[in-house]
């Protein structure tokens, strides 16, 4: 790692660590604002979706605005947006246009993403990819848990949470401006389509969907799952957070098994052991050591799965091609975190509880069939 850009993937990594703070931060207080002007639990999950289709309907546009601006630009753009439209919102309590904005502020979040992970594995030397990704990650998820408790912390105290909100955004401009705008060349190449670079990346597509739906069901299922097996209400509450803490604790962990042992050795491994894992989730929940353990691990195989999917892009793909990839990596996300809470949702309805746990099993699943699909097609990264 001694020939890494430091000081690119630092500012890299500050920038996108304070949007995994806002981004964590707003999730929560649009919720909260909404619950407090008796807004039905119907209508929010619908506006907090319209993020989701956000980045769904940026994504696909992501290649060709960084061949034409370059990543920096588009970067740029992408944060003052996002802190625009998120101040909007106190200006108005119309939850129609509430979607909107949400809608253009998940655009903004699919270019940041979509560059941001593209430029990570650009500026990652081959033989510690899987550390650097890891680095990568896990601060953006730290920062996305301290938001949720920021929000907590000043609520009731901040008169225009939602503009302040906004502000944390801009705070990512310093760091923007700090990287080397030569860190990619990608400006000066061809735009490539994401149906160009599809047909090379079952694994990575598929890997991406199943942390998605795995971290949406975590936020929004998982302690409902937890009530319903006769775990309290405060310590069920908590099961999100131990997801997480999970994801965040040890990807560097994986990461550096990537790089030693070979990266689909142990990306197929986290999908093997989110398979064996999760049948286990109803009897662990009379046994609350057993329950706190098993969500670490699963958060951390689940999170180690989208990580290493980062990490097997970079391997794969280059220069446009790079970013094409990025988007359809965030393309997954983005339709399996607005689809998959609505079908899981419904199949605990009406099939039971531990539909939550089959869905996210198939999905696990799913994942080790297409690395067993490649093994057997000969990719090599």
């Amino acid at each position: 790692m001694k020939h890494m850009p430091w000081k690119d993937f630092c500012a890299l990594v500050s920038s996108i660590g304070v949007v995994g703070l806002g981004l964590g931060a707003t999730i929560p207080l649009t919720a909260l604002r909404l619950d407090q002007r008796g807004i039905g639990t119907d209508i929010i999950g619908i506006v907090t979706a319209a993020s989701a289709f956000g980045i769904l309907a940026a994504t696909p546009f992501v290649s060709r605005w960084v061949a034409r601006h370059g990543p920096r630009g588009c970067m740029i753009g992408a944060i003052a947006i996002g802190a625009l439209s998120t101040a909007l919102m106190e200006a108005t309590d119309n939850v129609l246009l509430w979607g909107v904005l949400r809608f253009v502020f998940g655009a903004c979040m699919g270019v940041l993403f979509t560059i941001g992970e593209a430029w990570v594995n650009h500026l990652a030397p081959v033989n510690s990819r899987g550390r650097v990704v890891a680095m990568y990650t896990t601060a953006f998820t730290l920062f996305q848990l301290i938001g949720p408790a920021l929000v907590a912390g000043l609520e009731g105290k901040v008169a225009w949470p939602f503009v302040a909100c906004g502000a944390l955004f801009l705070l990512a401009l310093p760091g923007m401006a700090l990287i080397s705008n030569d860190g990619q060349a990608e400006e000066d190449e061809p735009h490539v389509s994401w149906r160009a670079v599809l047909p090379r990346m079952p694994m990575i597509a598929v890997g991406a969907a199943f942390f998605a739906l795995f971290d949406t069901l975590a936020l929004s299922l998982l302690p409902l799952y937890a009530i319903r097996q006769g775990i309290v209400t405060e310590l069920a509450l908590l099961s999100a957070t131990v997801v997480l803490v999970g994801d965040t604790a040890l990807q560097f962990a994986f990461g550096w098994l990537a790089d030693h042992v070979g990266r689909r050795r142990v990306h197929t491994g986290c999908g093997i052991a989110v398979c064996v894992l999760l049948p286990l989730l109803p009897f662990a929940a009379g046994t609350p050591w057993l329950w706190w353990i098993l969500l670490l691990m699963l958060g951390a195989a689940a999170g180690a799965i989208y990580m290493l999917s980062l990490v097997a892009c970079g391997a794969r793909f280059q220069g446009q091609s790079l970013v094409a990839a990025s988007a359809v990596v965030n393309a997954s996300w983005g339709i399996t975190s607005s689809g998959g809470p609505l079908l899981t949702g419904l199949l605990m309805q009406t099939a039971g509880i531990n539909a939550l746990p089959a869905v996210l099993w198939c999905g696990a699943a799913i994942f080790v069939a297409c690395a067993w699909w490649e093994y057997k097609q000969g990719y090599v990264d």
